[in-house]
This record gives C-alpha cells, structure tokens and sequence, in this order.
C-alpha cells in the first residue's frame, strides 16, 4: 500500500506575513538538502466535511457564494476546525446541523485530503453521513444567509464531476470516494 511520508524539516526560522480573520500567511526558513529554502503559505486551521446521503442514494449538495473564485459553487457542507476540543467528527455534525438542518445517525470517515499541499497547510476530513434526521431550521448570516440546498442522485453527481460540471475539490474527492464506499458496501446493487 502507498502512503504519504511524514518529513519534518529543520525549521530554522518562522514568521507570520500576514494575520488575516480566519488564517494567516506564514513564512519559513527550513533546512532542506544542502541548504535552506523559504516557503510561504497559508497557517490553516483544517476542516471537516459531510457527503450526506438519504436512503434514495442522493447526495445533498450546497451552493454558495465563494469570493475568491466569484462563484457560486457547488459543495458539501462543511466548516473550520475552530472550537477548542472539537473532534473532526464533531465539527461534522456540527456543520451538517447548522448548514444544512440535518443530523446524521450514521457517520463514518472516507477520506482526509490536503487541499493545496504547495501552498497551505489545510487539511479536510471528509465523512459519509447517513440515516439523516431533520432539525429545526437554524439561522443563517453572510454567504450562508442564501445557501440553496439540493439533493441529487448520487450517479448525476459523479456524471457532472467527471463532466467538469462541479470543480470544488472536496466535493469530487468526498463523492467519488462515498461512491466507491457505497459500491464495496452493495457490490450486487
């Protein structure tokens, strides 16, 4: 089996180049090989992601508004590492509560991915979320405010992500693997 390698650089000096709201930009100095190279990027608290899927074998997806690229992309939810204490898992939960009114009686971990390993630390831990509940509808602010919810077949999803349709990276990784872990799950169905 393949498996990333851990590697920790001599990281002889540190600095934060910019604080931002949610995450700051830092800058390196780590003896690698014979020298020293300089690497800057983003100080990233990490995230946790939900593929929900109902009993019909639809995936719930979200779009909303994403500044930086000015789209309104489709997603799944998800959200920030960022209480104190909180598992991968609980922030999973958390975020399929508050984006999308859900609760899962089954959640399970598919895959964790390193988004912009070049340049950010972040990594999302992506989880397969089933047996839904329903909650009350919780109040939304900012980009959340206009979240449009949708569930879709799960083959409509993987045809538009092969497709080029949908281009948000923890969606493709999070389908593609919830598919192939449905499909292992029901080789026969």
């Amino acid at each position: 089996m393949i498996q990333d390698e851990r590697f920790e650089g001599e990281v002889v000096d540190t600095s934060v180049v910019f604080h931002g709201r949610v995450w700051d930009v830092r800058s390196d100095v780590v003896r690698y090989g014979d020298g020293e190279i300089v690497r800057d990027y983003v100080d990233h608290t990490g995230a946790a992601a939900v593929v929900a899927v109902d009993d019909e074998h639809r995936v719930l997806l979200i779009q909303q508004y994403r500044h930086p690229i000015r789209h309104r992309d489709w997603e799944i939810p998800a959200g920030l590492l960022d209480v104190a204490g909180e598992s991968p898992a609980e922030t999973a939960r958390r975020e399929l509560a508050e984006e999308v009114d859900l609760a899962a009686g089954s959640l399970e971990p598919l895959v964790s991915l390193f988004t912009s390993p070049g340049g950010s630390d972040e990594i999302v831990h992506v989880f397969l979320a089933r047996d839904l509940v329903q909650l009350s509808a919780h109040e939304r602010t900012d980009e959340e405010a206009d979240i449009v919810a949708q569930w879709v077949p799960l083959s409509e999803v993987v045809d538009a992500i092969l497709a080029g349709g949908v281009r948000n990276g923890i969606l493709i990784s999070g389908v593609l693997a919830a598919a192939e872990r449905l499909r292992r799950d029901d080789p026969v169905g």
